[in-house]
Formats: C-alpha cells, sequence, structure tokens
C-alpha cells in the first residue's frame, strides 16, 4: 500500500516538476534570439538618432515659423499671412529653388552605343533606390527629367512606360537635378554618388551615369502637378 502511495505521490511530483521547469523556460527565453552583432546594432542605433534629431529639427523651424509668425501678425497681419503662404508653397515644392547641387546625366553607355544594342528606358525600381540612396542625405530638392517630386511623389509602371508624378520619364539620356543645402553637401553627395555600387546596377542595364562637379546656382523646376487637398479642413472661427 505504501509502495503505491510512494509511487504515485513520485510521479505528481514529477509532473509538477516538469510544468515548473517548462514555465521557467517559457518565462525566461525569448522566442526568437536577437543574432545582431554589435556593429549592427550601432547602425541601427545610429540611424534612430539621426531619425530623433530631424525630427527635433523639424519641431525647432515649426517653432521658429510660428513665434515668427505671431510677431508679424501683431504688426501685419496680411503681410504675416503671404509670407507663410509663400513659405507653405515653397515647402511644398511648388516654387523653383536655386541653389548649390550637381547633375546627374543618365545615358546609353558607350559599350551599348558601340554594339548597336537597343536602349530601354530605365526601370521604375532602379529610379527608387537611386532616389531612396540619395535620401540619406538631408534638405534635399530633387528632379527627375524635369519632374519635381515632392511628398506625394510616386515613381511607378504606367502601361510598360516608367513615370515621375504620372508623367512619362524618356528613355536615356535624361538629367537627375539635385540642390543641397550647400556647397558642402552638394560636394559630399556628389562622392558618395561616384563611389556608390549602385552606378554598377545602372551599367547592368547598359546606362551610364555621370555626376557633376557641384554647381553654386542649380535650379530645380517648380512641381507642376496638383496638390490634394481631400484631407484639409477650414478652420473654425472662434
Amino acid at each position: 500500500m505504501r509502495k503505491k502511495i510512494f509511487s504515485r505521490f513520485s510521479i505528481i511530483l514529477f509532473i509538477i516538476g516538469m510544468m515548473i521547469a517548462v514555465q521557467y523556460n517559457t518565462v525566461n527565453e525569448p522566442d526568437s534570439r536577437d543574432t545582431r552583432d554589435v556593429w549592427e546594432i550601432r547602425q541601427e542605433l545610429s540611424v534612430e538618432k539621426q531619425r530623433h534629431s530631424e525630427l527635433l529639427s523639424e519641431i525647432g523651424q515649426m517653432d521658429s515659423t510660428l513665434d515668427k509668425y505671431e510677431a508679424a501678425s501683431k504688426e501685419s497681419p496680411e503681410q504675416a499671412l503671404k509670407e507663410t503662404v509663400d513659405e507653405l508653397r515653397k515647402l511644398a515644392g511648388l516654387t523653383e529653388i536655386t541653389g548649390p547641387g550637381i547633375e546627374v546625366a543618365i545615358e546609353p553607355s558607350p559599350e551599348a552605343v558601340a554594339m548597336g544594342q537597343n536602349i530601354e528606358g530605365v526601370s521604375p525600381d532602379l529610379l527608387i533606390r537611386f532616389v531612396n540612396s540619395i535620401n540619406s542625405f538631408n534638405n534635399l530638392v530633387v528632379s527627375i527629367d524635369g519632374n519635381r517630386l515632392v511628398n506625394t511623389s510616386a515613381i511607378r509602371d504606367i502601361n510598360g512606360q516608367t513615370t515621375v508624378n504620372t508623367q512619362p520619364v524618356q528613355t536615356p539620356p535624361f538629367a537627375v537635378k539635385i540642390v543641397a543645402g550647400s556647397m558642402e553637401d552638394a560636394e559630399k553627395l556628389s562622392n558618395y554618388l561616384l563611389s556608390s555600387p549602385l552606378l554598377d546596377d545602372f551599367y547592368i542595364d547598359d546606362l551610364a551615369v555621370t555626376v557633376s562637379e557641384p554647381k553654386a546656382d542649380l535650379t530645380v523646376e517648380a512641381y507642376d502637378g496638383k496638390i490634394s487637398s481631400q484631407y484639409l479642413k477650414d478652420a473654425e472661427e472662434e
């Protein structure tokens, strides 16, 4: 009798122990191990710090604009409103921008021309990768084949043709204009593109990319499309 009781008691303790062990492992072990090394974590941390810095900069600019508007509105409300509208049009890309920058020429490669190959248009994926690669630089103003890039711009394939803002991008050659914040930024961008492996991807598609020397006065066209205002509402009068 005692043996039966002892056996049952041992089995119960064994089951309880297994349940405690499983619960302990579930709580203390993560679902998946983080296999990133220190440098990958540092790189992600650097990206997040850069985003944080950009957000703080944008908040500072908005606060400065608000203070300027409030100060000017006391003296001349009409002039303050006009300046605010002009600034918003500039931020939306509805005005020409002239400043230091570079011009990137995309054209058929010499080998493709010499071989008499049929040059096709640049693919939207390649243009998107190009734009994403330069977006690591802040405050850039970009136009592709005369089409200004704004926050609502889209690069996509429409009926087999690459378009920017629904406007077709011509078969190379065409130019990409980029205005940076300063000559120093333009030089950094130029050096970055010259050493970028992305140029090899263009070459695979029988395209050659030529990056100009930084220019002090480069003009980027204004956005000539229609800005959607479907999410804007009239402010209620107090």
